[in-house]
């Protein structure tokens, strides 16, 4: 039971209460208030009483739930909007897009409370407001899922939802039950069946702890949604309950801001969609009356006619890295592949299937169980990064927060990471040499930053992803893994990151692609290999691949002799 402290969770009985007691929000009414339709506090209703009917994917009393008027906020140095405006209605999804950096966090932040707006107006049911916190936000109804999720991995599921605004009993402390009661209406009238209320949050999967935030938004009585790219470390399966979920809240009325790189869901989910560019408002549409070439010439303010970069085929060069068999147990068994100069190699799978654990293999930081590694067709042995860079071979890796970069330091210091053995001098950095290396890489990736000495985690998605780029290749590799390198980022960026690789392959570096996204895999790689439990199942041609065969791959094990 939670409140005899016998869950799961470790938290003392104790510190539970005082911690799930806090008052973060306003308390919700006392007692064991029904989440169901009949009274559910997130649907909008007219002036009758009766639900607003959906009326071709808006409902039908239709202003706006919240309005915002000529937004402007500056930080030191930067206007990150200026006269932004933007609304969203009771009952649909709008999209808010733009490339990063374009002002789209900020916005929302202005929405949530976490930032004050320095001019403009928010209006909540047409009556204007001023959110001074977050609290206040959420008070009137607005409530915001991050991308990064902000729960407690040591308390329960229910803990979680009602954090801030447990019910209470009438001598003041938390009513454990009427918490757990509430908790499993909310998730019932989500559809969801399969959460355990006393299972410690740090225990679940992403996609389930997405969901104990949407729940928590809906304890709270929101009627605004912010959702900060919901998919980006999904799987599949979880998108698709996920979607299932907004289409629910959409159908009861409840207003999602839905903020996503990947456009394909913008067309699946979204009524409307509006744009933003370099802090500025461009263009509010219907949905159904734009395209996808539209809506990324209105982010990035041109035509991106080649998102992958045409590369006249040639023959490969010579055989630089070679994986025989190699295995690490539960993870990898007896994957090999050949990378050869001058090709870029796309790596497909599903997730789990083995791919960066079979790269980290590769770099070193999980050294192979079994199985032989050669270079220059030599084996060679690599038991640390280090092996790995001494044998000209870098590592982007899939987490650029935390495994790329040092996110509070500065350009300039993240850029030299890799190399600051070859800069240093008797244990002393030359300064110089490390400036002049940020100021080459600011202007060969176009990184846009107000100077070398910005902090990189104030830097957009794509900007950072050229910092761990550029920082790899100071180390002049001749073999490049990356590792989902353009997860995350805008559509421009993604199209500049692209451009590096195919200069880079052009150069004669080796390199190999691991991506999820299936058009990226054939728009970019001259050779598709496809890894499955642990194993490199099957092995394309740039001019056999297709999403069709390469989908059947990742599904299924191929008939011997098509593996790479």
């Amino acid at each position: 039971m939670l409140g005899n402290g016998q869950g799961r969770a470790i938290v003392p009985p104790h510190v539970r209460e005082e911690i799930v007691g806090l008052d973060g929000v306003e308390n919700l009414p006392k007692g064991p208030d029904k989440i169901g339709r009949g009274n559910d506090p997130t649907i909008r209703t007219q002036e009758d009483g009766q639900p607003c009917r959906r009326m071709g994917g808006l409902m039908e009393a239709d202003a706006p739930l919240l309005r915002l008027e000529g937004i402007v906020k500056s930080f030191p140095g930067v206007r990150a909007l200026r006269g932004v405006s933007f609304d969203v209605r009771p009952g649909e999804v709008h999209a808010l897009l733009g490339e990063n950096g374009a002002g789209k966090s900020t916005l929302i932040k202005v929405m949530s409370g976490v930032h004050q707006q320095d001019e403009g107006t928010l209006y909540v049911d047409g009556k204007p407001v001023r959110f001074t916190s977050p609290q206040e936000a959420q008070a009137a109804g607005i409530a915001a899922i991050y991308q990064e999720l902000l729960l407690f991995p040591e308390l329960t599921v229910a803990e979680n939802v009602f954090m801030g605004h447990a019910p209470r009993l009438s001598w003041g402390g938390v009513d454990w039950a009427t918490m757990r009661a509430r908790t499993a209406e909310i998730l019932h009238s989500l559809d969801i069946h399969d959460l355990d209320l006393d299972a410690p949050v740090g225990a679940l999967s992403v996609g389930n702890r997405q969901r104990v935030e949407i729940a928590k938004a809906l304890s709270m009585n929101a009627r605004v949604l912010i959702m900060d790219e919901p998919t980006a470390a999904l799987t599949e399966a979880d998108v698709e309950r996920l979607f299932g979920i907004v289409r629910r809240l959409r159908a009861r009325g409840v207003g999602i801001i839905y903020i996503s790189h990947r456009l394909v869901e913008i067309f699946d989910l979204a009524d409307r969609v509006t744009v933003l560019r370099d802090g500025e408002y461009v263009a509010t549409r219907e949905v159904k009356d734009v395209t996808e070439p539209l809506l990324i010439s209105m982010m990035v303010g041109r035509t991106i006619d080649q998102l992958y970069p045409h590369r006249e085929p040639k023959p490969p060069g010579a055989t630089l890295l070679e994986a025989r068999s190699v295995a690490f147990p539960g993870t990898v068994e007896e994957a090999s592949l050949t990378l050869r100069a001058g090709e870029i190699v796309g790596l497909a799978g599903l997730v789990g299937s083995g791919r960066s654990e079979f790269a980290q293999i590769l770099f070193g930081i999980t050294p192979a169980s079994a199985g032989q590694i050669l270079v220059d067709g030599k084996p060679v042995t690599i038991r640390s990064p280090s092996d790995a860079k001494r044998h000209g071979i870098a590592y982007v890796p899939e987490d650029r927060g935390i495994q790329g970069l040092i996110r509070p330091m500065r350009i300039r210091h993240n850029v030299s990471l890799a190399i600051l053995d070859e800069i240093s001098r008797f244990f002393f950095i030359d300064r110089n040499r490390e400036q002049d290396l940020a100021k080459r890489d600011i202007a060969r990736f176009s990184i846009r930053a107000s100077s070398m000495d910005q902090v990189v985690g104030k830097l957009s998605g794509g900007n950072q992803q050229k910092v761990v780029l550029a920082k790899w290749l100071a180390t002049k590799p001749r073999i490049l893994i990356l590792d989902e390198p353009t997860r995350g980022i805008d559509v421009g960026a993604k199209a500049e990151i692209h451009r590096i690789m195919s200069e880079l392959a052009g150069q004669g570096l080796a390199i190999l692609m691991i991506s999820s996204e299936l058009p990226e895999v054939l728009g970019m790689s001259d050779r598709v290999l496809v890894m499955r439990e642990g194993r490199i199942v099957a092995g394309f041609d740039r001019a056999e691949a297709t999403q069709e065969v390469i989908a059947g791959a990742m599904m299924r094990v191929v008939p011997a002799g098509m593996a790479a």
